[in-house]
């Protein structure tokens, strides 16, 4: 056998491979879209698998005539951007620092900061600390608990090793003070790892509800997630499926879970696209330990 017919039918098995992969992932995804746009026979007929069947959109229509549903998707995108400005301002002003040989204590900081991605002091103590901080029902206590991750906190310190030292020589014997430094020529060769981890946490605000479930009583605090989760716990669908009218087709649970599920998922999905091009090579270049 030749080497370009090795090499061709080594292409075709991994494209074979990487599609049955992409097909497994979405799978899931296209039976939720599928469930949420079908009719009420055909999935309590248990039709339903990837295509939706009799399509209607009745589900949608009344998850987004929800007031509270509205209330929480806008709640959490504010939330979702607040969290995410404040953690990358404190992971920059964290890492920069660590990444110099001359700071006193930085071992004793970088042991620290390791220690805490193995060990916790558990969900009890975080809770009461969170009430003895007067924090209970506020928005901070969805912030504040997370606001800096320990690994992305290692990720932005490897990249910032991986700069070149000349660069941050020649802005000091220019007289470029250490902020002027790091805002004009540490932060934009950093674009692609930045953008990486504002999706990182971005995307764990969003998917977050344990903490909100155990510090948020007020309903005007709801983030998206625990809306759904309470839906699906507390047979809230039972109050959306009622009818409105005479001529209004009754839902089904199951497609206003669904719904609820795509209002949830998309608008997180929608922000990858735009990330797409720093994902790859923020994520390996902040891999590489200089």
């Amino acid at each position: 056998m030749s080497e370009r017919t090795s090499n061709r039918i080594f292409d075709i098995v991994n494209i074979v491979f990487v599609a049955l992969f992409v097909l497994f992932c979405l799978a899931p995804f296209l039976h939720v879209i599928a469930v949420s746009l079908s009719s009420n026979r055909a999935i309590t007929s248990g039709e339903v698998t990837i295509f939706p069947i009799e399509v209607n959109w009745d589900a949608y229509i009344k998850v987004f005539s929800d007031n509270a549903m509205i209330r929480s998707l806008i709640f959490t995108i504010v939330l979702t951007f607040a969290t995410t400005v404040l953690c990358m301002l404190f992971t920059i002003a964290a890492s920069y620092p660590l990444t110099k040989t001359n700071l006193k204590g930085r071992k004793f900081f970088m042991y620290v900061i390791i220690i805490t991605m193995f060990f916790s002091g558990g969900i009890i103590p975080e809770y009461l600390l969170i009430r003895d901080l007067h924090m209970l029902n506020s928005v901070w206590s969805l912030i504040l608990p997370g606001l800096v991750s320990p690994f992305n906190l290692i990720i932005l310190i490897s990249f910032f090793n991986n700069i070149p030292p000349s660069l941050e020589e020649s802005a000091e014997i220019d007289g470029s003070s250490h902020f002027y430094t790091l805002m004009k020529i540490v932060l934009p060769l950093s674009m692609p790892v930045m953008a990486t981890l504002s999706l990182f946490y971005a995307v764990g605000r969003w998917n977050g509800f344990q903490d909100s479930l155990m510090y948020i009583n007020n309903p005007d605090l709801y983030p998206l997630q625990l809306k759904l989760f309470q839906m699906v716990q507390n047979n809230m669908v039972s109050e959306l499926t009622q009818m409105e009218g005479a001529n209004r087709t009754a839902l089904t649970p199951e497609s206003l879970k669904a719904a609820t599920v795509i209002f949830a998922t998309v608008p997180i999905l929608a922000v990858y696209p735009w990330l797409q091009k720093y994902f790859v090579s923020g994520v390996m270049l902040g891999a590489v330990k200089g």
